[in-house]
């Protein structure tokens, strides 16, 4: 019995001993090849390293020169914003919001800044009354730099309203019978808005065959009034409202022959014809008032005691 015990032990020892050895080249592998990958993973995120700091370096460099060089100058929003520069064109517009000094708008993408001296045809005490307002405008400013643009709404409307009254000017031709109201009273006549925009002056001579001491004896403000242009001058327009009516017959006077010859008297000038007097008279306002749309130019003739 104890021979059989003595042989198993001897055969245990010997299998571990075989198992010993042939673990041993198993685990030396193992030790390899995990060294091995630890080597390699180490080499690739020194390469990954090295390679972005590089990566950063040259993207510095890019962003530098970008800055020196500034804008690229085939940028299509830009170029078209120097053509509306130069062309002066008008531009739609919707105002956005209200911003310290004036408001802003928003075209192609570009932020774009409206003075408020310029965010309206006239001065508007509160610009908020403007915002989402749909208009037009023209760039007064494009600076690619520094990415600077600013519109004027003001000069957009004000040529519109120019071209407009040239249009309507040219309407305005001698002989033409237009419809209008009585705008303003002088003493001198009253300033009549024809149903084209244009304001022309209907002298007193001019309101009645009749004499008339005060244009406000048989006009009033806002009377709807029919006219005949008597004449166009220097961008003044004569009215007449007496040349649409019937003259009445004029009284027959006693022969010449049968008056007395009036002894000339000293200061005694040519007389002239009575159309003549009348189509002068129409025009020599200067002092008193021309025939305008402009408070300043109503207000130009009155004269104020010291």
């Amino acid at each position: 019995m104890n021979q059989v015990t003595e042989v198993k032990e001897e055969i245990i020892a010997e299998v571990q001993e075989a198992a010993k050895e042939a673990a041993e080249p198993v685990a030396e592998a193992a030790e390899t090849v995990v060294a091995q990958a630890v080597t390699e993973l180490s080499e690739k995120a020194e390469a990954v390293k090295e390679e972005a700091t590089e990566s950063m370096a040259d993207l510095k460099d890019e962003l530098e020169a970008s800055l020196k060089q500034g804008p690229p100058t085939d940028d299509p929003v830009w170029a078209r914003f120097e053509e509306l520069l130069a062309s002066k064109e008008a531009i739609p517009v919707k105002i956005e919001a209200v911003v310290k000094g004036g408001v802003t708008t928003t075209i192609d993408g570009i932020r774009a800044f409206i003075p408020a001296s310029k965010a309206a045809a006239s001065r508007v005490e509160d610009l908020e009354t403007l915002k989402g307002l749909e208009t037009e405008a023209i760039v007064i400013t494009a600076e690619r730099p520094g990415k600077k643009l600013v519109l004027s709404v003001r000069d957009a409307l004000r040529r519109k309203e120019k071209a407009s009254r040239a249009a309507a000017m040219a309407e305005c031709v001698e002989g033409a019978v237009l419809d209008g109201v009585v705008d303003s009273l002088m003493d001198y006549g009253a300033f009549i808005k024809l149903n084209n925009g244009v304001s022309g002056l209907l002298h007193v001579s001019q309101i009645s065959h009749e004499r008339v001491a005060k244009p406000s004896d048989v006009l009033k403000e806002g009377d709807p009034i029919t006219v005949k242009i008597i004449g166009v001058k220097d961008g003044k327009i004569s009215l007449s409202k007496k040349a649409l009516e019937e003259a009445p017959a004029r009284k027959e006077r006693a022969p010449r022959g049968d008056r007395p010859e009036r002894e000339p008297r000293e200061g005694d000038r040519e007389r002239r014809p009575r159309e003549r007097r009348e189509r002068e008279e129409v025009f020599n306002y200067k002092e008193t008032g021309k025939a305008s749309t402009s408070l300043g130019d109503l207000l130009s003739g009155i004269k104020l005691d010291d």
